[in-house]
C-alpha cells in the first residue's frame, strides 16, 4: 500500500491528468490522519450514537459497496475516512462528484479502532441526510397502478435496512416508515439497504395510521401482512390495482390499530407449526407476488 509521499505522487498524477481531460476535481484535500481526535473525524468515533448523527443530519456510510451507491447518488458527501487502498480505488469516483469532499487517509492498524471494522473494513464516509420528500408529491409523480409498501414497530435497524433493499428490488413506489420504527438513514440501516436507500424513495410519518387511513381516502386498498385464521392467502389477494403492503414487526405483529386502518389481512401460506417470518422475508415474499400479478 502507498505511504503518504505516494499518495502525494498519487494524486498528483490524478490531478493532471484531470486537468487534461477536463474532470471534476471537487475534493478540498487530501489529508493524511495519524490520530482519530481531530475534530472533523469525530462522526467516525461515535459509530454507534445514531442520535447524534440524526440530529446532525448526516448518515455514515460503512463499506465499500455501500460508498460506491452513495457516489453515484444525489445525496451531498461530506467526507470520507479511507485507507490508502480505498483511496486509489475510489478517488475517481470521488474527484467526479460536483461538491467539496474532505478527504482523510489513514492506515489500517488505526482505523481497526473504529468499532465494527470488520464491517466497514476500512472505508467509510459521511453524507449529508438530504430534506424529507412530501408524500403527497410523490404519490402524484408516481406511475399507476400505485405499488406502495408500509412498516411499524421494525425496532431493527438490519431488518429495516433489508426492507428498504426488498423495495428498491421491486419497484415500490415509496416506502412509507411509521412513527415507532427507527430510522432509516442510520448506520447499521444504510449497511442493511446495501446503499439502496439513496434511490428508494421513503417517507417517515407522524401518524402511520392516519397516513394509511388517508391513503384508503384516496382510493389506494392497504393490506395488512398478518397470519390469522381469516386472513385470505397471498396467492388469492389481487394486488394488481392501487395498493399498500403493511407490515410489522416478527414478534409483536401490527398493532390493533394499524390492523383496524387496513382493508383486508393477507397472510403467506405455512404449516401449522410456522406463525410467522423474519419481516424482510415476508417483504420480500409480498413484493414478488405482487410484481409477479403486475406482469
Amino acid at each position: 500500500m502507498p505511504g503518504a509521499d505516494g499518495l502525494k505522487y498519487f494524486s498528483a498524477l490524478f490531478i493532471t491528468a484531470a486537468a487534461r481531460f477536463n474532470f471534476c476535481v471537487a475534493i478540498a484535500e487530501i489529508k493524511t490522519v495519524q490520530s482519530l481526535d481531530a475534530p472533523e473525524l469525530a462522526l467516525y468515533r461515535t459509530l454507534r450514537r445514531v442520535e447524534e448523527h440524526e440530529r446532525a443530519g448526516v448518515l455514515v456510510a460503512a463499506n465499500h459497496k455501500v460508498i460506491k451507491r452513495l457516489l453515484a447518488s444525489r445525496y451531498t458527501v461530506v467526507s470520507a475516512l479511507l485507507t490508502p487502498a480505498w483511496l486509489e480505488k475510489l478517488e475517481p469516483q470521488l474527484r467526479a462528484r460536483p461538491e467539496v469532499i474532505h478527504i482523510f487517509v489513514a492506515d489500517d492498524p488505526l482505523l481497526e479502532t473504529i468499532t465494527g471494522y470488520k464491517m466497514h473494513q476500512g472505508a467509510l464516509a459521511v453524507a449529508k441526510i438530504p430534506p424529507q420528500p412530501d408524500l403527497e408529491t410523490l404519490l402524484n409523480n408516481s406511475p399507476r397502478p400505485l405499488l406502495l409498501a408500509a412498516v411499524e414497530g421494525l425496532a431493527s435497524a438490519e431488518n429495516l435496512g433489508a426492507v428498504v433493499r426488498n423495495c428498491a428490488a421491486f419497484g415500490v413506489h415509496v416506502l412509507i416508515v411509521g412513527e415507532t420504527c427507527g430510522s432509516p438513514f442510520q448506520r447499521r440501516a444504510v449497511a442493511g439497504s446495501m446503499g439502496t436507500i439513496f434511490e428508494q424513495p421513503v417517507v417517515r410519518v407522524d401518524h402511520l395510521v392516519e397516513t394509511l387511513a388517508a391513503l384508503r381516502a384516496r382510493g389506494v386498498r392497504c393490506l395488512a401482512a398478518h397470519p390469522r385464521a381469516d386472513a385470505k392467502k397471498l396467492a388469492a389477494a389481487d394486488l394488481r390495482g392501487d395498493c399498500c403492503l403493511v407490515f410489522g414487526a416478527e414478534g409483536p405483529g401490527l398493532t390493533g390499530a394499524a390492523l383496524a386502518a387496513c382493508d383486508d389481512m393477507v397472510e403467506i401460506p405455512m404449516p401449522s407449526h410456522m406463525n410467522s417470518l423474519n419481516v424482510a422475508v415476508a417483504t420480500g415474499i409480498f413484493l414478488y407476488e405482487a410484481t409477479r400479478q403486475r406482469g
